[in-house]
């Protein structure tokens, strides 16, 4: 399991685990790599999710994101943020019967802040 592009994480391995877990369930259940790319690079993924996090949840993090995933699979469009505090977001859109699901996940709960509307 590697941190690359997580080293500045305290939570590295944490983040690391969380993020080879929803790349062995892509692999195994729909046979797609999942990969992700630098947040410095994926800039309208980053709008995207922090969009729909203040428009549909009334959310907004401070936390630094440090990459990101976004595909295609099927019916269902999957966005993952993973952040330098242990927080993984993960939007799904689903295409023929346009849902949007918001699902927050804390790889380890230290230093995790939030600001709600």
């Amino acid at each position: 399991m590697s941190t690359i592009g997580l080293e500045s994480s305290p939570v590295a391995d944490a983040l690391a685990g969380l993020r080879a877990n929803e790349a062995r369930y892509f692999m195994n259940k729909y046979k797609h790599e999942f990969t992700v790319l630098p947040a410095s690079e994926s800039q309208e993924t980053l709008d995207y999710v922090n969009r729909v996090l203040k428009e549909e949840r009334e959310l907004e993090f401070a936390a630094k994101p440090l990459e990101t995933a976004s595909f295609q699979v099927e019916n269902i469009k999957w966005t993952y943020v993973f952040y330098e505090d242990g927080l993984a977001i993960n939007v799904l859109y689903t295409v023929d019967d346009p849902k949007t699901c918001v699902l927050l996940v804390l790889s380890f709960l230290k230093g995790w802040k939030y600001q709600r509307n």
